[in-house]
């Protein structure tokens, strides 16, 4: 009697199962690791924004020109970028942010906003109705002497300037810590 060699139909039907088990997982991974890029890119060029915003606030300051940041209010802050990013397509004037594409910034001057529009929809909130897409505009950091709620200019004192975003907005992944893909070796040097 020839004994029979290979694979029985009930042993690739599990090999099968659980090449796609692994195939789901990693597809999720991977997923997760795309949300966070997008994530961790904005954060940079939003923190690259600021650190350029006080090198200009710096300047008022050293200057004496200190009242000179309130006409800054509203301006772009990719102008003071020495290099600006490959994804930040210029100045529109009141897009519709739909006809924007996706993991592109732009300065809306008509509004006086930075805009980046995101890639990963279902992974960010925000309150903005239509194109997903986080705003930000440049706002002058003062103290309100008179409690008028306006800035004014031989009352209230300067600051300096923000970069805030123009409605709350959260992405909907945690960050993810590198240890979770590291090997289970807990000894780092």
């Amino acid at each position: 009697m020839d004994k029979q060699h290979g694979f029985s139909f009930l042993e690739l039907i599990l090999v099968i199962i659980i090449i796609s088990l692994l195939f789901s997982f990693a597809i999720d991974r991977f997923l997760i690791l795309k949300v966070e890029a997008e994530r961790t890119a904005m954060a940079q060029i939003i923190g690259a924004l600021r650190s350029a915003m006080g090198i200009q606030v710096a300047k008022k300051i050293s200057s004496g020109k200190v009242h000179e940041l309130a006409d800054m209010t509203g301006s772009n802050p990719m102008d003071w970028l020495s290099e600006k990013p490959d994804n930040y397509i210029g100045i529109k004037d009141e897009p519709d942010p739909a006809d924007i594409l996706s993991y592109q910034w732009y300065f809306d001057s008509y509004n006086n906003w930075l805009v980046y529009r995101v890639g990963n929809v279902k992974y960010f909130s925000s309150q903005v109705k239509g194109a997903t897409r986080a705003r930000f505009r440049i706002n002058l950091d003062y103290t309100d002497n008179n409690e008028n709620g306006e800035f004014d200019q031989n009352i209230d004192e300067i600051h300096g300037l923000t970069l805030k975003s123009v409605e709350p907005y959260s992405w909907l992944v945690e960050p993810i810590n590198i240890y979770d893909y590291a090997s289970n070796n807990k000894a780092v040097n």
